[in-house]
């Protein structure tokens, strides 16, 4: 399934980049596995997305927890707590 991320304020900064279109394996169902499949990757990924990071998430522009069911063409997103314009 195909997805769209979504990085905002400091996040955007740390990864160097606003958004992506990824393709998720069968086993990325919500959206706290699009967050686990993107620690995967390591590095900053695994830095800036750790679960001790407290980050808000939303799936198509909703605020929403980490058991959201994710679908096909759906957009994941993820900032920090408090964002500025």
């Amino acid at each position: 399934m195909k997805i769209e991320l979504r990085f905002f304020a400091s996040v955007r900064e740390a990864l160097q980049t606003s958004q992506e279109v990824i393709t998720v394996p069968d086993s990325v169902k919500t959206v706290g596995d699009v967050r686990a499949f993107l620690i995967g990757r390591g590095g900053v990924w695994a830095q800036v997305l750790s679960p001790e990071k407290n980050l808000r998430m939303a799936y198509d522009h909703n605020m929403t927890e980490a058991d959201t069911e994710i679908a096909d063409g759906g957009e994941v997103a993820f900032f920090p707590p408090v964002t500025g314009g």
